[in-house]
């Protein structure tokens, strides 16, 4: 299947992520998720068929989902005539924004960087977790674990007082809130949907009045981490996102660096498997 990992629209680019391209679209953003993979901070040369389809329309499934919630940038789904076809189904219009410098990430399991912080710790953010925690047990309640945000190189942990000091108090109180309510309500749904959310990372910024809204992706493979219910229950935690790829780079021993390996098809088909999955079974839609 075609991908497409690289975009050049003639309009102002705003911004090239490691999967997004933005542009400016008059008073709006353009934001087209491409079918670029990365893993531990690497964009890697193959692309992952319909990988950008997802991201976008459960993207847009989600910004509906929470928008009860807290209000979020999205605008349409719909495009202008004047852009090319290929942008369709991977492309949304949202509102422009001031982003916040950190990551929110809400976890309801330990696993991931929080268990080997956990493991070196007995702590994650500064948060004091019980003993004798395993990988994928469920945590009392969920935690909010803030990071910076790395344009290159890895994101780090941070605790809650250097978060208030990059964001303001107040906002943080807000971001961290709201993204353990909609931690929640997306965790709730997804049971119902035979999936567990084991953790998952918001972006919030600011419209132009101040407040703060969701922004940039929600609830994504990309951005989360779904387990497969029936499985979770017999102890096996099975991926039906971006965790398939980054296990098959562990076993592999590549050492994170660039340049990345080459993925072998049956990685690539396999990916495209379980993201498409995870689209089915949370919106209840083939995409």
């Amino acid at each position: 299947m075609e991908t497409i990992t690289e975009t050049k629209l003639e309009l102002p680019l705003l911004r090239k992520g490691k999967v997004r391209d933005t542009y400016i679209l008059d008073d709006k953003l353009l934001m087209v998720a491409t079918d670029r993979l990365s893993a531990f901070d690497v964009v890697f040369k193959e692309g992952v068929p319909r990988k950008g389809e997802v991201l976008n329309q459960l993207s847009a499934f989600w910004f509906g989902k929470t928008a009860d919630v807290i209000k979020n940038h999205f605008v349409s789904l719909a495009l202008p005539k004047k852009l090319p076809a290929y942008l369709k189904g991977r492309s949304m219009i949202v509102e422009k924004c001031k982003p916040l410098p950190i990551e929110c990430v809400v976890r309801g399991h330990i696993t991931g960087s929080a268990l080997k912080e956990y493991q070196k710790k007995q702590s994650v953010c500064g948060i004091h977790l019980p003993a004798g925690l395993k990988d994928g047990d469920e945590l009392a309640e969920a935690i909010f674990t803030p990071s910076t945000k790395a344009d290159k190189g890895h994101d780090e942990n941070i605790t809650e007082e250097q978060a208030k000091k990059l964001v303001g108090a107040g906002i943080y109180d807000t971001v961290k809130e709201k993204a353990i309510e909609l931690y929640d309500l997306a965790d709730a749904h997804a049971r119902e949907c035979g999936l567990v959310l084991a953790d998952t990372k918001f972006e919030f910024g600011l419209d132009k009045d101040g407040k703060v809204m969701l922004i940039d992706e929600a609830l994504t493979p990309d951005s989360s981490r779904y387990w497969l219910e029936e499985k979770y229950d017999v102890g096996i935690l099975e991926s039906l996102d971006k965790q398939y790829v980054r296990n098959y780079l562990e076993n592999i021993k590549w050492n994170k660096s660039p340049p990345p390996p080459p993925l072998p098809a049956d990685v690539i088909k396999n990916t495209t498997e379980r993201y498409l999955q995870a689209y089915e079974m949370l919106t209840g839609k083939k995409l």
